[in-house]
């Protein structure tokens, strides 16, 4: 036996890296652990291994003994050990190798399908996808090839567990470097991403050579690197944002493609109140909040969108002096589009406010957003 594990050792230590004394030892401990359990006077048992020919005797009382049983023991101990040792230098091997990996893109088939997780299969491995790490865009079958962000690695009993995503922020950015030679080239710089998964994306580029377009770069020939990210990630739209150190021409480039009158800045609370023109409103803030929601995220500004008419003072309308001017706010008008929400009948319920006083106050309005609007 002990020419075959030599050779078995040697074997190992060439193929999986596995140093012959890691193996030789947890063999000892094996055996001393078995042969105490066997035999009737454990404490009076020693096992000895020779390191240079793997020759294995057992003494008992400081005299070798030959044991038929003890032959059986170390034959079933040696395999043992052998194949728990190897399990663990590959769940090693993959843990290293997919630590490494971790906040970069990996492809692996789908193996299996359920209501809370993918399991996808990287050959060496596998992923877990939760249902929280999904896209509600992303339709996958048994064999699908997918592409995913590698979010996590963990060490376990059961060896490493990979946890991936294709909803994180980072995917989108990572298929950009896959997609733009530019970026990889490190020629075009991602400075910021924000996305909500399966509905929209919004990434921030900056040149570094004054030769490149970093939009164009992104946005490929034809619109083709954008298009095979966007059909990657199920159809989600993906705005390409150029980056630009002053906050209010990168405020401006966030919101597009809304068009923006006026951006007043509050640099020590990152805050800005943002003016749009009423057909610009429903563009700069977006389905459900959407845009202004990603662009905020965005710049890392707090953002105030409001249309032109609440930037015009109501003591600033004709016939509005201060008097007229609390009675409206009292009566919860505090804008010129409240104004012009109204009517003079309205208005003129209001006690202080005549007919023909409501009248010239909503005629005022209506010129107030004319004569900005010009």
């Amino acid at each position: 036996m002990s020419q075959e594990l030599l050779r078995t050792l040697e074997f190992i230590e060439k193929e999986k890296s596995i140093k012959k004394e890691v193996l030789l030892e947890a063999l000892h401990a094996a055996l001393l652990s078995a042969c105490r359990k066997t035999f009737p006077n454990p404490d009076t048992i020693d096992v000895q291994i020779n390191p240079r020919t793997a020759d294995i005797q057992l003494f008992e009382n400081g005299k070798e003994i030959h044991s038929t049983d003890f032959g059986r023991i170390a034959a079933q101990t040696a395999k043992q050990v052998i194949i728990q040792k190897i399990r663990e230098a590959e769940r090693e091997s993959v843990y290293n190798e997919y630590t490494k990996k971790e906040g970069d893109i990996a492809t692996g088939t789908v193996h299996w399908i359920d209501q809370k997780r993918i399991i996808v299969d990287f050959g060496k491995t596998e992923g877990i996808l939760p249902a929280r790490e999904q896209s509600p865009n992303d339709d996958f079958r048994q064999g699908d090839t997918i592409k995913v962000y590698v979010l996590e690695v963990k060490k376990t009993d059961r060896g490493p567990e990979v946890i991936i995503s294709r909803a994180h922020a980072n995917f989108v950015k990572k298929l950009f470097e896959l997609e733009v030679p530019e970026i990889h080239d490190h020629i075009v710089q991602i400075k910021a991403v924000a996305r909500e998964v399966g509905f929209r994306t919004k990434i921030a580029v900056l040149s570094n050579d004054s030769k490149v377009d970093c939009v164009g770069s992104c946005v490929g020939m034809r619109g083709q690197r954008v298009k095979n990210i966007v059909r990657e990630v199920g159809g989600e739209k993906i705005d390409i944002v150029r980056w630009n150190e002053d906050p209010e021409q990168y405020i401006r480039s966030a919101l597009s493609p809304a068009e923006l009158a006026e951006v007043k800045l509050n640099r020590e609370t990152k805050t800005a109140e943002i003016f749009v023109a009423d057909d610009q409103l429903s563009l700069a803030i977006g389905k459900k909040g959407q845009n202004v929601r990603l662009a905020s995220k965005l710049v890392e500004w707090t953002l105030d969108i409001k249309n032109t008419s609440q930037k015009i003072p109501l003591g600033s309308l004709k016939g509005v002096g201060a008097k007229t001017e609390g009675l409206l706010r009292t009566a919860g008008i505090t804008t010129v589009k409240d104004l012009l929400k109204s009517s003079p009948e309205a208005l003129s319920k209001i006690e202080g406010i005549g007919p023909k006083t409501a009248e010239k106050i909503i005629q005022a309005a209506h010129e107030a957003i004319i004569g900005d609007k010009k």
